[in-house]
């Protein structure tokens, strides 16, 4: 997810920071790093997957060696793997991960292609058939790039609800379209929400209490329905956008505020993103490239 128009941070809209997390002038940078060390190795919810090594992109074919390899590295610290596609080799993400113990959510991806759609609809079912697939997300942010209708958008939904009648199924978007959208949230089971303070410019000392922002309006569209957070970072690199910065300590503090803040609340969390992917900066600039919890050589980053 990049930044969209109209959905800027404007601090006079907050009436009170009733979250501010860490205070990181209190912590050496060998503190911190410890500190956020320690955070990841005690375990998250999730993780988002990034498929792809340096030269890759969406639409090439990755091995199943590269997948079981990457899938390896994150098993000692989640419990949950995200991904987006359901072929071209992401397949073998859901595969892998319930291989080494993890649960999945699983997504296929929509476009305007409905061709690959009914690729993508169909592998998505028979993933879950073969009990790969412990949440299914049919589309990520389709409605923002305004490839489908909603009514589109609804008949997948239904489609993949009835062939997987015991599966919850949602699909996934900023928070704000849940509110905007209530056909879309009545057609899922569950809400799959993208979050994110870093695109709408705001400050990382905001950054925590506009999350949780985010994850209340989400709520509010129906507070009936579990809501889940798909996605929700902080770059270490790369170019600012407005009021937010890229660099390692607020990379740091935004992991950490994360962890602690869903751990208190009880919220089911899928960090964006696990490895640094190159690709990536085409659609995003410089800062696209960063916002992996590892870097792109599969290294932890602090």
């Amino acid at each position: 997810m990049s930044h969209r128009k109209d959905h800027y941070f404007n601090p006079s809209q907050i009436a009170s920071i009733s979250e501010k997390g860490l205070d990181v002038s209190a912590y050496t940078s060998d503190d911190l790093k410890a500190l956020w060390r320690s955070t990841i190795e005690k375990g998250v919810h999730g993780i988002c997957f990034s498929m792809y090594e340096d030269g890759q992109e969406p639409g090439d074919h990755i091995s199943r060696e590269q997948v079981e390899r990457r899938v390896k590295i994150l098993k000692p610290y989640t419990k949950w793997i995200r991904s987006f596609s359901c072929i071209e080799g992401n397949e073998y993400v859901p595969e892998y991960a319930h291989k080494h113990g993890m649960k999945t959510l699983v997504g296929a991806w929509l476009s305007d292609d409905k061709e690959k759609n009914e690729q993508e609809i169909e592998a998505l079912i028979e993933l879950a058939k073969k009990g790969y697939v412990n949440i299914a997300a049919v589309g990520n942010e389709v409605m923002y790039r305004d490839e489908l209708t909603e009514q589109e958008l609804i008949d997948y939904i239904n489609k993949v609800k009835k062939a997987l009648p015991e599966i919850p199924v949602g699909y996934v978007d900023a928070y704000y379209e849940f509110t905007s959208r209530p056909a879309i949230t009545q057609a899922c089971d569950v809400i799959l929400t993208n979050c994110y303070p870093f695109w709408e410019g705001c400050p990382i000392e905001y950054g925590l209490n506009h999350m949780n922002e985010m994850f209340h309006q989400a709520l509010s569209a129906d507070s009936s329905k579990k809501v889940i957070i798909t996605e929700t970072g902080w770059p270490n690199q790369g170019e600012s956008f407005k009021g937010s910065h890229p660099s390692d300590v607020n990379a740091m503090k935004y992991f950490i505020d994360t962890q602690k803040w869903c751990e208190h609340n009880n919220i089911d969390c899928f960090y964006f993103s696990s490895f640094d992917e190159s690709w990536k900066k085409g659609d995003e600039g410089e800062v696209g490239a960063f916002w992996g919890l590892w870097d792109k050589h599969e290294q932890l980053k602090f």
